[in-house]
């Protein structure tokens, strides 16, 4: 028998699959944890300043608007309206007879409203009550001053001595101090209370001479 003769095609092993070099997984793996480890700090650096600044606001609303001041009382300006004094004589003491016009003015400074009682406000000569005022009962809103006009009258009636009256009519000056406490409570948040009492001592200063000008000065 003839030999038969076959055509066959050398047979090549598949190529392995293509795989990217050892160094090179390295590398990304690398790049994927430092991008993590960045993302990392920025969220704690945006964390640590949402604390600070939480913080800051805490601290300022703690200092300024939740402290407490104690409201202010005091004479607002002076208009009189008639004034009568007599030196004295032989026959009649010093006297005098004065009445004006002003405003108790209750300034509150506080991030609430202050809420006082009724009260009185008098008006001394060396000690002694020579006229009074009464004050009613009100509000002096958050951050604002509350005004009650009022007609004062003072007169030495009172006076068991008009010796250092004399004396003082004399200088053409008249000299006279005027006192009151106001009881209340400051009101924060509409649930905060506290109680506060503001106090007035104001210094009233008569130029009997000097067309009745009126020099006030209030602590």
């Amino acid at each position: 028998m003839g030999e038969q003769i076959t055509n066959q095609q050398p047979v090549y092993p598949l190529a392995p699959e293509s795989k990217i070099p050892k160094s090179d997984e390295e590398s990304n793996t690398l790049l994927s944890n430092e991008l993590r480890r960045k993302k990392r700090i920025k969220l704690a650096i945006y964390i640590a300043a949402f604390v600070v600044f939480q913080t800051i606001v805490i601290l300022i609303f703690s200092l300024i608007v939740m402290k407490v001041k104690t409201p202010k009382v005091r004479l607002g300006t002076i208009e009189l309206r008639k004034v009568t004094t007599t030196a004295g004589t032989q026959a009649s003491s010093p006297s005098f007879d004065i009445s004006f016009t002003t405003q108790v003015r209750v300034k509150n400074t506080n991030f609430g409203p202050y809420k006082y009682d009724s009260s009185n406000a008098t008006f001394l000569y060396r000690g002694v009550t020579v006229g009074e005022i009464f004050i009613p009962k009100g509000k002096a809103g958050m951050l604002s001053t509350k005004k009650v006009s009022v007609i004062v009258s003072v007169n030495s009636n009172a006076l068991t001595s008009t010796t250092s009256l004399g004396n003082e009519l004399g200088t053409g000056t008249l000299t006279l101090n005027s006192q009151a406490k106001l009881s209340g409570k400051v009101v924060l948040m509409f649930v905060m209370k506290n109680k506060k009492s503001a106090q007035m001592n104001c210094t009233i200063s008569i130029k009997l001479n000097a067309d009745n000008a009126v020099d006030l000065n209030c602590k």
